[in-house]
């Protein structure tokens, strides 16, 4: 985390804005604007974190499928060489 707040500016108009809008204030969800914006970025954060997670699952759900024969002994030396650049 920064030692000091990230300060954004925004511009939002027509549709975007007024979507906006209608989440903020007495009718909204949010009471400010900064509040909203806030979720919305840790709700992506949280997704993103979602869809890595699915796929590290997928691939490990696709090793432990595979056949016993397909396995092959690798050293660390083995590991650390495959994943060079």
């Amino acid at each position: 985390m920064p030692a000091h707040p990230t300060t954004l500016t925004v511009r939002v108009s027509g549709t975007l804005g007024e979507f906006v809008a209608a989440n903020v204030g007495e009718q909204g969800d949010y009471e400010s604007v900064s509040e909203y914006l806030r979720d919305l970025i840790r709700r992506d954060k949280e997704r993103m974190q979602q869809q890595a997670f699915e796929r590290l699952q997928a691939e490990l759900t696709q090793a432990f499928a595979a056949p016993d024969a397909s396995y092959r002994p690798l050293s660390a030396a083995d590991v650390i060489a495959r994943n060079r650049p």
